[in-house]
């Protein structure tokens, strides 16, 4: 009928809150193979002359991290728009940031968003290739830098253990019912889990609370465009080619400006 092909968006399979696709699932589209890449020149704007506009929010649950767990180093880093990863490998391995060599700032990259999802020394040794005592020292190194995150991630644990769910920065809970489990192996990803949730429950929050946004605007500014989908943290438009230089700054200010009014965050969001 429409000539396209159309995913179903689930509000409740996630048990973060963030929407899923299936049927098919459009946010798990491979991007890091050519045959992923070939896959990826299928998509195209329905219309003659418009346009596929894509907004991200760069490094949302690194400054939401930031943010819950009042890091000041890293919230200072965010409001200067210093590189966080550089920030990091300085940190981490005790050099000034302009000795930092693309090694550092790639591995301190890896513990960085390791540390979001709960990353023992083990996963991390191995994904960096290192073996577990580096590992285990990098951890140990990037705790000693940044203290209050170990402290939140103990404390958002112990919270989890006691009432069964963890909170995003508005209040909603993400239940995690194996943090108790008697097997060791549950129990550690119910862990990790308790740690993440948190803030990819708050940046599925915000994301939603910028969609609900533009029905409205795009009405209201006569732009002739459509958001057709989401994925996790990004949003994709198809625009008339004519409406684009509008559409951007709408866009932007919507996203960025989301957590308003509810939530006045330290730490500035970007794309």
């Amino acid at each position: 009928e429409t000539g396209r092909i159309h995913s179903s968006f689930n509000q409740t399979i996630a048990a973060t809150g963030r929407l899923s696709s299936t049927t098919p699932n459009f946010q798990n589209i491979p991007i890091r193979t050519e045959k992923g890449r070939e896959i990826r020149k299928a998509f195209k704007a329905q219309k003659e002359g418009w346009k596929i506009l894509s907004a991200d929010y760069s490094q949302i649950e690194l400054r939401l991290l930031a943010e819950v767990a009042n890091i000041e180093p890293l919230i200072e880093a965010f409001k200067n728009n210093i590189d966080i990863h550089t920030l990091t490998a300085s940190q981490v391995f005790m050099v000034n940031t302009d000795n930092v060599t693309s090694e550092m700032r790639r591995n301190a990259k890896t513990i960085n968003f390791g540390i979001i999802y709960g990353q023992s020394a083990f996963g991390l040794a191995k994904q960096l290739n290192i073996s577990r005592t580096e590992a285990k020292e990098y951890i140990e190194l990037y705790f000693k830098q940044y203290p209050g995150i170990k402290s939140y991630m103990e404390n958002t644990q112990e919270f989890a253990r006691k009432n069964g769910y963890v909170e995003t920065i508005y209040g909603r809970r993400c239940y995690i019912p194996s943090i108790n489990d008697k097997n060791p192996m549950i129990r550690a990803g119910a862990e990790r889990q308790a740690i993440n949730a948190p803030l990819q429950g708050a940046a599925a929050d915000i994301i939603k609370r910028s969609m609900k946004n533009f029905p409205e605007i795009l009405i209201k500014e006569k732009i002739d465009a459509k958001l057709i989908l989401q994925v996790h943290d990004e949003l994709i438009f198809e625009c008339a080619s004519i409406d684009l230089d509008r559409l951007i700054p709408i866009v932007k200010s919507k996203m960025i400006n989301a957590p308003k009014p509810g939530f006045n965050m330290k730490v500035p969001l970007e794309l």
